[in-house]
């Protein structure tokens, strides 16, 4: 399978090589490519032989070049069709989607090379013997896998898939081949939590050092579950029991190897009514993508630019920050701790009514959950986390947008990007961007 280029970058190693609008890459050093992973693997190196169709005929440019450095070229098509889901989760979070959000997030992929890319946990239950050497052909590392469970009659029940039990072997293969890999753990109440935990926590030890770092996370349930199995979500004694459990094997791992290697979300800390840990704990927050140590690393953030360098706003603020029901009351009581000169802060926790109020992480928040919460609020500014936001766009998971908010509320938004010094320039009216309804 080949591809054809598109355009050549001017003053690219492709323009210096005579590659040309229409060409048809065939082969990189003797090597058919299969999307974009293979493009990158072989463009990477040092030396290059590519062979081109021109017309009816095939030509062959080779030439030598600096690691990394950019072919140049741009392709027609798409070079990495997304890569679809074949579980049936038990706790799938796009099934009880209700309707209404925008239409990327019905999309369910399990898509190892978005997982290399773009640190998306995959479960590799579509990955075959064929596929699984060319991720370790392709060095692809690390890797972000979704485990749940090691038990393989458990871990087939909760992806829904009987194909999917066997990850142990999988995973020690990549360990053989020299590969690393970050892993993910969503427990459920009475299914894999308690021992079926502490086997999974074990055995994934064991796979140190290709296993980097385990994060747990709660099950997140939406009030659209009709006709999906049945679940709940942790209790406040749960997840304490969660904590504690984990904190054992921590203490343990961190004597044994130098790493706690298992971290529990944010959000089970938030439901036991427990302190986090210090920032320290998080080893640098491998996990932060999964909600593991976000406070830490905010409050270590925000406390960098906060004291004597802090350069407060000239003029008075009287400001709104928003966010979701979990975290309101300590992102209240540590903004009491830090107060800014001239200006004011209301926390305000929103419940989120669109996915249902088991719901309520701040990232989850939608436009209309907003938009009710708020309606008889009134302030200079909204602050509003990035994170609500589709990536770059003002869009909220229910496909409304920053600007329909602002107007509705008669109200300017500032949308602060993510992390403490971005929530501390927000308050301060700097940075972020700040969005008017018309």
């Amino acid at each position: 399978m080949g591809y054809v280029i598109s355009a050549v970058r001017r003053g690219s190693l492709a323009e210096e090589l005579g590659l040309e609008r229409g060409d048809e890459l065939l082969f990189i050093n003797g090597e058919a490519l299969i999307d974009l992973i293979d493009y990158q693997y072989l463009t990477a190196g040092e030396k290059l032989n590519l062979i081109c169709r021109r017309g009816d005929e095939e030509i062959e440019f080779d030439c030598e070049k600096d690691d990394f450095e950019e072919l140049g070229a741009e392709f027609e098509g798409e070079m990495l069709k997304t890569r679809l889901c074949a579980n049936r989760c038990v706790f799938c979070f796009v099934d009880q989607l209700p309707s209404g959000c925008r239409e990327s997030l019905y999309v369910k992929d399990d898509d190892w090379r978005l997982s290399l890319m773009m640190g998306n946990f995959v479960t590799m239950s579509n990955v075959g013997e064929r596929e699984l050497d060319r991720i370790i052909t392709r060095r692809a590392s690390p890797l972000y896998i979704s485990v749940h469970a090691t038990n393989p009659s458990l871990r087939a029940y909760l992806l829904g898939n009987e194909r999917a039990g066997e990850i142990l072997p999988t995973l020690q293969r990549l360990k053989d081949a020299g590969l690393a890999y970050h892993l993910q753990a969503v427990l459920c109440p009475g299914i894999n939590d308690g021992e079926e935990l502490g086997r999974t926590i074990e055995e994934l030890y064991a796979l140190r050092p290709a296993a980097l770092s385990l994060a747990l996370v709660p099950v997140g349930l939406t009030r659209s579950r009709e006709g999906l199995p049945e679940l709940r979500p942790f209790t406040q004694e749960e997840s304490a029991e969660i904590i504690e459990q984990t904190e054992g094997f921590q203490a343990r791992f961190l004597k044994e190897s130098g790493s706690r290697f298992v971290f529990p979300a944010d959000e089970f800390y938030c439901k036991a009514q427990k302190p986090f840990p210090p920032p320290s704990s998080y080893e640098g927050y491998p996990q932060i993508e999964n909600g593991v140590g976000m406070f830490g690393q905010m409050s270590e953030d925000f406390e960098y630019g906060y004291g004597e360098g802090l350069r407060p706003p000239k003029g008075r603020r009287d400001l709104i920050l928003a966010c979701g029901k979990a975290i309101e009351g300590r992102m209240r009581a540590y903004l009491q701790a830090h107060p800014i000169q001239n200006v004011r802060v209301r926390v305000v926790g929103v419940e989120n009514r669109f996915f249902g109020a088991s719901v309520d992480v701040t990232g989850l928040l939608t436009g209309s959950c907003l938009r009710e919460g708020l309606k008889n609020q009134r302030a200079d500014e909204l602050l509003l986390s990035s994170s609500m936001f589709r990536a770059g766009s003002h869009v909220f998971l229910d496909d409304s947008s920053a600007e329909e908010l602002s107007k509705a509320l008669s109200m300017p938004i500032r949308i602060c990007q993510e992390g403490g010094d971005g929530l501390l320039e927000g308050l301060c009216g700097r940075g972020g961007e700040q969005i008017h309804g018309q």
